[in-house]
């Protein structure tokens, strides 16, 4: 492999509860010309899937805690917002300041527990993270089946990373493809055996494919073709999330 094709979907409609997504996938890209082929990745904004499968949240319905009130109050925070983030929480990791770092049901740790204010499709309403990634890319990887092409789903989001500045895209669900590329046990040009070195290709497969969405384009979909992986009908996110009791910073 030397070379990589990455290009977005365009010409989706805003996403509402019920919608097909991978029907719309599959017709968008045919009519911008780029038709899906067989060993594509299509890489999903979970934002869409967020809306697709309802999982928004009414903030006029919401009764903040007392704990939510008053955290809020101390950093100018909305507290039904911070309600929200508490109910998407396992438990609280960190507080620092006006950021909460949790963990969320799935076991995934991030700022806020992923709810998402921004482009949520009304006013005074957020999003929360899909019920369950995996599940839903398997479905959309057996929808694209029946659509007539055999493709790796994955779901991305955005989080930030412990020691550096930004926010990179990383992979919250995936269908089709293991989402890690281990070296342990193979040699280097010089002899050295690889002990520990585990490539998250997930994750760097959906980096790649934010550079072509972006959070204000309206692009939230990627393909990346050319990529060599060998298909998986068992991958699942859980061998990328790791242990507490294995992670240094919990």
């Amino acid at each position: 492999m030397s070379s990589l094709g990455i290009f977005g979907v365009t010409g989706l409609p805003e996403i509402t509860a019920g919608m097909d997504l991978a029907e719309m996938i599959h017709a968008s890209a045919a009519e911008q010309g780029d038709p899906l082929a067989d060993g594509d990745i299509v890489i999903v904004t979970s934002k869409i899937v967020s809306k697709a499968e309802g999982c928004t949240v009414e903030l006029a319905d919401i009764t903040p805690s007392e704990f939510a009130e008053r955290w809020s109050a101390k950093w100018e925070k909305d507290p039904r917002v911070t309600e929200v983030v508490l109910r998407e929480s396992k438990r609280v990791i960190r507080q620092i300041g006006p950021v909460l770092i949790t963990e969320t049901h799935h076991g995934f740790c991030c700022a806020n527990s992923g709810v998402d204010q921004s482009s949520s499709g009304a006013a005074g309403r957020i999003l929360t993270l899909p019920v369950d990634p995996d599940a839903t890319c398997r479905a959309h990887r057996a929808r694209f089946a029946e659509l007539g092409v055999d493709v790796a789903v994955i779901m991305s989001d955005t989080f930030g990373r412990p020691w550096r500045e930004g926010q990179t895209d990383i992979a919250i669900g995936i269908a089709g493809m293991n989402p890690l590329f281990s070296y342990i046990g193979q040699t280097d040009p010089h002899g050295h055996e690889f002990h520990v070195q585990e490539i998250c290709t997930a994750d760097e497969l959906a980096a790649a494919g934010e550079l072509v969405k972006g959070n204000t384009s309206r692009v939230p979909v990627a393909v990346i073709r050319g990529f060599d992986w060998e298909r998986d009908d068992t991958a699942s996110m859980a061998p990328v999330l790791r242990d507490s009791e294995r992670d240094l910073f919990r």
